[in-house]
């Protein structure tokens, strides 16, 4: 079965995007997906690269197109349930650790659903610790346990190796997805994503 390795922070809304476009890709090409926790921050960190709202912000006309593109795909992926997070940007540390604590513990899934509905759905702040254990609580997960792990070194290391791991393997920015070592960035992507996954099927 061929992987597809998506280096995935919450903090991105094109993650978002490309998470819930994923589904159908990955169904067409008998693909397997497999969620590697990054840290967008420390990403940018290591890398030199800037948020577009810094980078582009002076630049006429650039920011206003990017929103033109994201309503665009929100409309061509009838993804009418997503609100930009008036709390944005978020410090999404813990969250991020909390997907590893959620991996750890065999409800990645659930995990990723939950949280990815509170940023970008709901309009929830979700580093705010009370909020956080809210939305997982409300899920049916074990919060208490989640919440625990996150606080482990382990967990901590973790999240900084992924995140090295990524920008080692050529990543800049969130989503970034690899199909064996070909590197796609970004949603607009995904179309050549699932190319080359019927290419190395």
């Amino acid at each position: 079965m061929t992987k597809l390795d998506f280096m995935f922070d919450f903090a991105s809304p094109n993650a978002y995007f490309a998470y819930k476009v994923l589904p159908d890709i990955l169904q067409r090409t008998g693909a397997e997906l497999v969620i590697h926790p990054v840290l967008l921050g420390g990403l940018f960190k290591i890398t030199g690269n800037q948020p577009p709202m810094v980078a582009f912000g002076g630049v006429k006309g650039k920011l206003d197109y990017e929103m033109l593109e994201s309503k665009r795909f929100i409309e061509r992926h009838k993804l009418d349930d997503f609100t930009f997070n008036a709390n944005f940007p978020m410090n999404t540390i813990s969250i991020m650790r909390g997907l590893l604590a959620a991996q750890e513990t065999g409800c990645e899934k659930p995990y990723i659903d939950a949280v990815l509905s509170a940023m970008w759905e709901r309009d929830l702040k979700m580093d705010e610790p009370e909020v956080f254990k809210a939305v997982l609580t409300e899920a049916g997960l074990d919060a208490e346990k989640i919440i625990a792990l996150t606080q482990t070194d382990a967990i901590k290391d973790k999240l900084k190796a992924n995140t090295q791991a990524a920008a080692d393997r050529g990543a800049f920015g969130i989503p970034t997805f690899f199909v064996g070592d070909e590197m796609f960035f970004g949603k607009d992507r995904l179309g050549l994503v699932e190319e080359e996954l019927m290419k190395q099927a």
